[in-house]
């Protein structure tokens, strides 16, 4: 029986990827550790959290004392390391967190692994999921970024996510340790914290508020469905090589307005209002500071390697997306008003 650590588990990605281990693997024993931050909500897992292989852990990363403790508890023999701090626009107010999180706390996790698995005779394994910006920004039109594309980090987000990625290496040389890398592009999908720019702007769009667009609206991003993304992480999980890198993209280039003027367009037909009501919902503000121009992904490695492809284009998938956040208001309105925070306490009787 395989002992999975899922961290960052009641995140976003995380509580997709938590849910499709337990109910696939039912084999397996999955221990989501989550801090349970502004960003983690236990409600995002009521589906599964009676279930046998399933247990949760409250914790810190970046303490070496607890996590010497839990790994000794659970005698993990893998990890899937999705815990970070992820949002740029914090990032460039708080870095500091940042470098906590996402530096600190995979170097914590790295050590811990290598300690305990030193003598193991295990198939142990330390999946670390990253993300496109590590390799900066490219040109409107033309290339893509490639696994072995220089990285170029230029937000405090996506500069500590290229040294957790650099760590993760590291100990892989240095002392051996099984790991292999994910860069992913952007997600999106049901249970996505409401200050990302699509369930922030239906949600803006369904309370007639404003929604604001930096600079011109031109930046290019690749979207790549969440549970599209659970699977692709399933598939290197168990068929990567060690010590390699995957890219997972969705094949689905946007700029910010197009996507925008898609969305709103989709919202008026769902809520029965007049055709570009919400468009005029849109105001454009100062451009954000390092603002990354296009991402793109070739992910032609993982698709010849491992047989993944995105299975839905963006269109769809924002269709569902969209049908997924008008039919969970009481989600929606816990988050925004904090309520979800209470969950963990009703939960556990604290």
């Amino acid at each position: 029986m395989k002992k999975i650590l899922i961290t960052g588990g009641c995140g976003f990605i995380g509580s997709h990827t938590v849910r499709r281990f337990v109910k696939k693997y039912p084999e397996y024993q999955i221990v989501n550790l989550d801090k349970l931050t502004y960003a983690g909500n236990l409600e995002n897992l009521q589906d599964v959290e009676t279930e046998k292989n399933y247990t949760f852990e409250e914790g810190d990363i970046a303490n070496l004392e607890q996590m010497t403790s839990l790994f000794k508890k659970y005698d993990f023999d893998s990890v899937i390391h999705l815990a970070a701090e992820s949002h740029v626009d914090r990032s460039i107010t708080d870095p500091l967190v940042f470098i906590r999180t996402n530096i600190t706390g995979t170097a914590t996790l790295l050590h811990v692994a290598k300690e305990t698995w030193k003598n193991s005779k295990s198939n142990n394994l330390f999946y670390h999921i990253s993300t496109d910006e590590v390799f900066g920004s490219l040109e409107l039109k033309g290339d893509f970024f490639y696994e072995n594309t220089p990285y170029d980090p230029k937000s405090p987000y996506s500069s500590s996510k290229a040294s957790s990625d650099h760590l993760v290496r590291a100990w892989h040389h240095t002392y051996g340790i099984p790991v292999v890398i994910s860069n992913c592009s952007n997600n999106y999908g049901p249970f996505q914290f409401p200050e990302k720019l699509i369930p922030l702007f239906i949600n803006n769009i369904l309370h007639n508020k404003s929604l604001p667009v930096y600079g011109k609206g031109i930046n290019v991003r690749d979207w790549l469905y969440v549970e599209d993304h659970a699977n692709a992480i399933d598939l290197i999980f168990h068929k990567g090589k060690n010590g390699e890198t995957y890219n997972i993209g969705g094949h689905n280039e946007w700029s910010n307005i197009d996507l925008i003027k898609l969305l709103c367009k989709s919202m008026d037909q769902k809520l029965g209002r007049e055709p570009g009501s919400s468009e005029k919902l849109i105001t454009y503000v100062t451009d954000r500071a390092g603002h990354d121009l296009r991402y793109a992904i070739d992910a032609s490695k993982i698709k010849n390697e491992l047989g993944w492809n995105p299975s839905l284009q963006f269109e769809e998938g924002l269709n569902k997306t969209i049908n997924w956040y008008l039919s969970n208001n009481k989600w929606v309105d816990n988050v925004t008003s904090g309520e979800y925070q209470k969950y963990y306490k009703k939960q556990y009787s604290i």
